[in-house]
Formats: structure tokens, sequence, C-alpha cells
């Protein structure tokens, strides 16, 4: 029978930090079980056969406004600052997304001043309370915008028509009435220097911490004796799926090679429209690699399916909303199980979100 005190089931983002902790703080003996072949989660990256470094699951680009979590990273990473633009192709158009003042004024023939565009945004509203996330956008942006920009994209993002999506899917179009054309306005930006992994590599760099990868935790658990348990899985695999299982969007990647120094403008375009895939990345434009070569992504968003994907995208509808509230009530009762994280809550998180709430749980729980 192995022993620890605590055992972690996924190597992601939540359950590095947990492991951090009890290890550095507490000197607790910690278990690592992550089911892919490989430690990271979906920060995971890696250099390819080419010497680029690519994302496997996807651009990740760090950002947060709060210096205690900066310099909790700073402690196992140095940084590439990075400021994350995006463009949209639109009709031949590369134009800034989120939306600003300079996209409506492209897009529309116009020369709108700043006060203009804000007052045409207003006149969109015709509702407080709108029933799904069409009228969320709409709501927002009016119909035009929300065809070019949003229709068809949520379409391939989800795979369903914004009409059956709850309106919290979109509840926070991001539109500037400015011309700024930066993605994010946190006051720290950037991406590890050397790598997610190599960063998460570092937080683990204990002698109390032991990983075990290609292993499903459900083989193995009945062999464990164990204090605490840090679960950072899919929620209703934890429960095999006595509810019914919650649905998920994923994503395929198609990685090409160009043997040239750039391929496109951005580190990330868009693309709305006309295409099957979603977006391309860029990412030497992300990790300010030079190479003589450049790799990019195309990402195609598809069906979950457990045996062939990933689950990355919790779907918010009527169908899973209820389901999730009756696995996390089953979560609440168990007393020496934590669930943690994306998989484990079904929400989404912003990295420097779930690495706050990480630490706050830990403090409060186990300090």
């Amino acid at each position: 029978m192995m022993k620890y005190d605590v055992v972690i089931v996924g190597s992601g983002l939540a359950g590095v930090v947990f492991a951090e902790r009890f290890a550095n703080i507490l000197n607790k003996k910690v278990l690592i079980i992550e089911k892919r072949d490989h430690f990271g989660g979906n920060l995971y990256d890696y250099y390819n056969n080419d010497g680029i470094l690519l994302h496997k699951y996807g651009p990740h680009i760090f950002r947060t406004d709060k210096k205690d979590i900066w310099d909790y990273l700073n402690n196992y990473t140095q940084w590439h600052f990075y400021q994350h633009q995006v463009v949209a192709n639109i009709k031949g158009f590369k134009v800034p997304f989120p939306i600003n003042l300079d996209t409506y004024n492209i897009l529309f023939n116009e020369n709108f001043s700043q006060s203009q565009f804000e007052e045409k945004l207003k006149s969109f509203k015709f509702t407080d309370n709108p029933k799904n996330a069409e009228e969320s956008v709409i709501n927002q942006v009016g119909e035009y915008l929300y065809d070019t920009f949003f229709k068809h994209y949520t379409i391939k993002q989800w795979g369903k028509h914004p009409t059956e999506l709850h309106a919290d899917t979109v509840a926070r179009v991001p539109v500037r009435t400015d011309k700024e054309n930066r993605y994010f306005f946190h006051k720290y930006q950037g991406l590890p220097q050397n790598g997610y992994t190599n960063m998460m590599k570092n937080m683990v760099a204990n002698k109390n911490i032991s990983i075990m990868t290609n292993t499903d935790y459900k083989d193995i658990i009945d062999d464990i004796e164990y204090d605490q348990m840090i679960y950072t899985g899919p929620l209703d695999y934890f429960f095999d799926h006595k509810y019914g299982e919650l649905e998920y969007r994923s994503l395929r990647f198609e990685e090409r090679t160009y043997d040239k120094e750039s391929f496109q403008s951005h580190s990330v375009v868009n693309y709305p429209n006309n295409y099957d895939y979603t977006r391309i990345t860029e990412y030497k434009k992300l990790t300010g690699q030079v190479h003589h070569k450049t790799t990019v992504h195309y990402e195609y968003p598809q069906d979950f399916d457990k045996s062939l994907n990933e689950p990355y995208y919790p779907i918010l509808d009527d169908k899973n909303k209820p389901l999730k509230e009756k696995y996390l009530e089953e979560a609440s009762k168990l007393s020496n199980v934590l669930f943690m994280g994306r998989l484990a809550e079904y929400r989404y998180y912003a990295m420097d979100e779930l690495i706050e709430d990480c630490l706050k749980v830990f403090e409060e729980k186990f300090l």
C-alpha cells in the first residue's frame, strides 16, 4: 500500500499550485496522478521537430492585475513580456478584435468619433434580460456586427446556434469605444520565458512530490493510503456519470510549419466566417522566439469525444447547468476531496483567477 498525505488528480495549473503549497509550506508528501502522457495539463508546451515552441492545446497568455499572483509565479519563471493583439479577417479586411472604434469605421466606411460610437451602441439595447446568447450580443452591438463577428463564429465554436446557448455564455462581449487594440488591459502580461511546462516543473521541484503520468487515478486509488485528495479532473467522471454526462466542446489543431520567418501579421487572426477553422495562431509571435521557420496552428472546434480528444469548454445551457449543480451538491458532501479547477467545477477560469482561488482555498482550509 502506497502512502501519501495528499493525492492530486491532474497535473494542470490547479493541481500544480496545490502540490507546491502542500510540499513547500506544509512539508506534506504529495502524489500527482496524470491521465495523459505528459505533465502540465492544457498548459503543456513543447518544441516541435523544427525546434519551435508550441502550446499543444492552443495559445495561452498569462495576465493579471494582482501583484501577489504575479510575484508568486516570479518565483518559478522569468517572463517574455507580451501585449496581445488580435485581428479578424472580415471581407478581406484585417480589422481589430475585440470590436473598437476603428473596427466600426473600417467596416461601415464611417468616421465616427468616440462619442458617436458610444451613442450608436446605446441605440442597440432593447432588453435588460436577454433570453439567449443571440439576444445578449445583439443587445450590445446590433444585428450587423452580431452577424459579422459572432453568429457564425459561435456556431463553429459551440456547434449550436446562439439561440440555444445561455446568455451568460457571451455576457461580456468585449467592445471598446476608443481605438485601443490590445486584447487585454491587465497590468501584468506575458508568457513564461522558457515555456509553461518549464515553469510548472519548477513549481513541483520538491523531493516530497511524486508524479505519475499515463495513469487513470481510478486504476490505482484503492492501493493508495492518503488523507486528502485534490481532484481537478472532469466533475462527472469522478461520480461515474451517475446523473449523465456533462457536455463540452473540444478542439483540433492542425500544425503547419513554413520555411519563412513570418506567416501572418499578428500572433492570432480570427476567421468568423467562410472557413471551418476559427483562428490561426503563429506561436513565435507569442513567445518571441527567433527562428528562420515558423509554425502555426489552424484551430477547428469539434464535439467532445472522450476516446478521441480533450474537453475544453463547458457548455452553459439549460441541460448542463442543472446537471452541474447536482454533481457539485454531491461533491460538497465529501470531506476529504476538494474539487478545484475548470473541469472539476465545470466553469471557465482565467489563469490568474484559478491561481488566486487555489491559494485562497489552501490558506483557508489547510493552514
